[in-house]
């Protein structure tokens, strides 16, 4: 490692989880103090939020809305115990703000432990579950030879082939083998990791190796290691704490709109000189930062949640069509040099990637009783989906509370629908134009369709309408564009051969073997990027676990083929 310059500086463009750890491992790490560390962004959380409505107001504020009651968590991240190596070490370093002496890793395992995570109404068609024992209990992947023999060729290719996979779908990959997407194991796969027919191949290649200790209890979901509250406040807030602590500076409510770049012979080197900025909350006042050659810059180079778009009980969102705005300052980077990817690739179709989800609070435990009733499991056990759902719907009750301020009669839960263009089942109309109420009327159909009860849901439909505080639907345009269908080469190299101070840190950066979609891929990449511009060997970053190379893990994956 090099000798380290206290009068350096340290840039961060986004304040999502990525930077946040990339800013602990220059002070864990690299010897940097926290007064050398600017973070700069549009809001305090990056995709993993999770607060009360109104704390949104700021940033959503040209959309008004009618109702500002209640909670919001605009997507759902899941946790692995065994392949999150990188996220556990960061963690480990961070103090709990809600046990002292311990750490942010010693709260989510802990939680996770005593609250195990054991799905038993994971696939949900028109009788009910999918539990009873014949050839549809979800515990069966339903494959055919024609199935076993593509997926397995899909994993078995070697990394180093991967670009034979070049901008090849999942469904052209399976073109021959149609019965594939009929299985309980895609119902499960898709809905649980976000894939769409229309994404990458590579990536589910990529899922398939990564995950494979996963494969065999996809069923259950008991891989999923749950945070005791949103993400938000088991994550972002203890590491914001404890970068503050170190005397970080956070600006919020800062766009930086263009990176300037050091001339050189050929356009060889990668030097960023300065940064232009916006000051959001203040009249779009612009500004400059000057940064010397010795500094480094740590770009957040596209977020599944930007351009988002709310509404509310009774209201629908209105789509927002701006283009990504990091994903901006990606392409504007992109081009001035050949090496810096394609950002069109995943944020030009909104198509591969777009979702609708929605937050409901209520003001009793009435409707969440009812959907554990239905569903046959209790709070905190994953995720739902209901296979005959034309638009795919699937929801998530989480533990409660899953906000700390949560009243005790307040009860909260998520949901979201895959294809938001399709129309509902028992609302007439696509999911886009629908209002808060309509998803929930379109939950509640489905839930009154598998209740097998005399008492059936329905007949409490005015009960759980009081109960309402609100319907919050998020309308996601990037939600899963780390999986749009891409070509080698088209994601950015963490730190870009010749760049002498810029590194990419977020989904959409390229790394080798890891996946996607995951908390894990930026914290790998925060300490691919600190470790690679301080000149520390990447040979002592943290070890991976390759459970695609130990004979006993596929020893259980080839036997759940045949399951």
């Amino acid at each position: 490692m090099e000798v380290h310059d206290m009068t350096r500086k340290a840039y961060m463009i986004g304040t999502g989880v990525g930077n946040l750890a990339a800013a602990i491992y220059l002070i864990r790490d690299g010897g940097f103090n926290g007064d050398q560390i600017t973070m700069m962004g549009l809001e305090d959380h990056g995709a993993n939020d999770g607060a009360a409505v109104k704390d949104y107001e700021k940033e959503y504020g040209n959309q008004a809305l009618s109702n500002s009651k209640g909670f919001l968590a605009k997507g759902g991240r899941m946790l692995n115990e065994e392949t999150f190596e990188n996220l556990w070490d960061v963690l480990r370093s961070v103090p709990s703000l809600d046990h002292p002496g311990q750490t942010v890793t010693d709260d989510i395992l802990n939680f996770d432990h005593a609250h195990p995570t054991h799905d038993v109404g994971r696939l949900i068609d028109s009788d009910g579950p999918r539990v009873k024992p014949n050839k549809d209990n979800y515990r069966h992947m339903q494959f055919d030879n024609k199935d076993r023999y593509l997926l397995s060729k899909l994993m078995l290719m070697p990394e180093k082939d991967e670009e034979k996979l070049n901008n090849i779908s999942i469904a052209e990959w399976f073109a021959s083998s149609p019965h594939f997407f009929t299985t309980n194991f895609w119902y499960m796969w898709q809905t649980t990791f976000a894939f769409k027919r229309a994404s990458s191949a590579v990536e589910l290649r990529r899922y398939m190796n990564r995950m494979i200790l996963e494969f065999s209890r996809i069923n259950t979901l008991e891989g999923v290691t749950r945070s005791p509250y949103n993400q938000f406040e088991s994550i972002i807030l203890p590491m914001r704490k404890y970068l503050e602590d170190r005397g970080v500076t956070f600006i919020n409510n800062r766009k930086v709109t263009d990176l300037e770049f050091k001339d050189t012979p050929l356009q060889d080197d990668i030097i960023v000189t300065g940064l232009k900025y916006e000051e959001v909350d203040n009249d779009n006042k612009e500004g400059h930062i000057d940064v010397a050659e010795n500094d480094l810059v740590f770009d957040t180079n596209g977020s599944i949640t930007d351009s988002s778009s709310l509404g509310d009980f009774n209201t629908p969102f209105k789509e927002n069509m701006d283009y990504a705005p990091s994903a901006a300052l990606w392409k504007k980077a992109s081009e001035k040099f050949y090496s810096l990817g394609n950002p069109d690739k995943f944020f030009g179709d909104r198509t591969q990637s777009e979702w609708v989800s929605f937050t409901v609070t209520t003001n009793s435990h009435f409707l969440v009783n009812e959907i554990s009733r239905i569903t046959q499991q209790e709070p905190g056990n994953a995720l739902n989906t209901w296979i005959n759902s034309t638009p795919l719907l699937s929801i998530v009750v989480h533990h409660q509370p899953h906000f700390k301020a949560q009243k005790p009669n307040e009860s909260t839960f998520w949901g979201y629908f895959m294809y938001p263009r399709r129309n509902g089942d028992y609302v007439q109309k696509p999911v886009m134009e629908m209002t808060g109420k309509e998803m929930l009327e379109e939950l509640l159909g489905h839930l009154a369709e598998v209740d097998p009860s005399k008492d059936n849901i329905k007949n409490h439909t005015q009960e759980i309408m009081d109960s309402i505080v609100n319907v919050i639907p998020v309308y996601l345009p990037y939600a899963s564009a780390m999986f749009n269908q891409r070509a080698v080469g088209d994601r950015p190299d963490v730190v870009p051969k010749n760049s002498k101070n810029l590194a990419f840190i977020s989904q959409f950066c390229e790394q080798p073997f890891d996946m996607v979609f995951t908390e894990q891929y930026s914290f790998r990449a925060a300490q691919r990027a600190v470790y690679t511009l301080l000149n520390i060997p990447l040979s002592e970053m943290t070890p991976m676990h390759h459970y695609e190379k130990d004979p006993k893990v596929m020893a259980r994956a080839t036997k759940t083929m045949f399951r």
